[in-house]
């Protein structure tokens, strides 16, 4: 119904407007990624360059569109003159708004404070007054679990930024905007530290500063897993950099010294199984600490996660 705040719009809140930003920043970096391109080698004619600015602008409003409808939606409902919309609601539901302190549309006279304000933004308006989401408002002692909780992420998406920056500065300083001439030759790097992450990085690193500082730091580990691959990526790069036994694989003699990985036999007999991270968890004993860490993170937070959401318990 239209109460104030729905419990579903959580889903959409402050955090679905940063994705659609950077959503747009990462369409817009690639549009002026063509652009730099053909600066560089065809003279741009003004139709070209008008071309491209039409471009970025549809993208741009394809993007914003739904989020300022919805702002629209609500504006009218809560804003606006009764709609006669508490009518249509069931008494049983508007006990409970009234039970739980949600305002709902069509009853009573006072305007919401949203409603006034230069920008009305109804989504940063529940955000604030009734989650309490804030810059650093999550920084308190009683909330050090839900940081623990969240650290594992934390530490892999900033290591994916570090080990990044660190492997391209140059690439990182000219946004990518400036190709070297191995990528010139069509020799670009490839892996994790090739220049096509570049725009997943900045994402990701983006989402999470304004996760661990803005955001209840126990959904960051949802929220960076549902909107960049960075954490995944990342995750297997390091198990292919560090992990000796992947380095065998399919070779009968490695050159480690060390054996290869023994094969899984598949659930019905017929053949085995290629799944890397099946043949690493036949072979726990002998893989490394890191390994064990991040695999182990990955299976425990899938089990648990499993187990508490089944039994309608809280988790992130």
């Amino acid at each position: 119904f239209g109460a104030e705040p729905f419990p579903t719009l959580r889903s959409g809140s402050k955090r679905g407007l940063w994705a659609a930003a950077l959503l747009k920043a990462s369409l817009c970096h690639k549009v002026c990624c063509g652009t730099a391109l053909s600066l560089r080698e065809l003279p741009v004619l003004w139709k070209q360059a008008l071309g491209l600015v039409v471009s970025a602008a549809l993208v741009c409003a394809g993007i914003s569109l739904p989020f300022a409808l919805f702002q629209y939606y609500a504006y009218v409902r809560f804003c606006q003159p009764s709609t006669g919309l508490a009518q249509s609601v069931p008494e049983a539901l508007l006990q409970l708004a009234q039970d739980k302190g949600y305002r709902v549309a069509g009853v009573g006279e006072a305007k919401p404070p949203w409603c006034s304000q230069r920008f009305p933004l109804v989504y940063s308006y529940i955000q604030d007054a009734y989650w309490n989401v804030g810059f650093l408002r999550y920084f308190e002692l009683r909330q050090i679990p839900n940081f623990l909780l969240a650290l594992p992420v934390t530490l892999l998406c900033s290591w994916a930024a570090w080990t990044y920056v660190s492997a391209n500065p140059r690439h990182c300083l000219t946004l990518g905007l400036v190709r070297s001439k191995a990528e010139e030759r069509g020799k670009a790097r490839d892996g994790f530290c090739g220049p096509a992450t570049f725009v997943y990085v900045v994402h990701s690193t983006a989402l999470l500063a304004f996760g661990f500082f803005c955001m209840h730091v126990q959904v960051l580990t949802r929220f960076l897993g549902s909107s960049s691959p960075i954490l995944y990526w990342f995750s297997a790069h390091l198990l292919l950099e560090h992990e000796p036994l992947l380095w065998s694989t399919g070779t009968d003699n490695p050159a480690s010294g060390k054996p290869p990985l023994s094969k899984s036999h598949s659930s019905c007999g017929k053949g085995t199984s290629d799944n890397p991270v099946v043949r690493l968890l036949l072979n726990w004993r002998s893989i490394t600490p890191l390994s064990k860490s991040i695999l182990g993170f990955f299976l425990g937070y899938w089990l648990l996660g499993l187990v508490l959401h089944c039994n309608f318990l809280p988790w992130t």
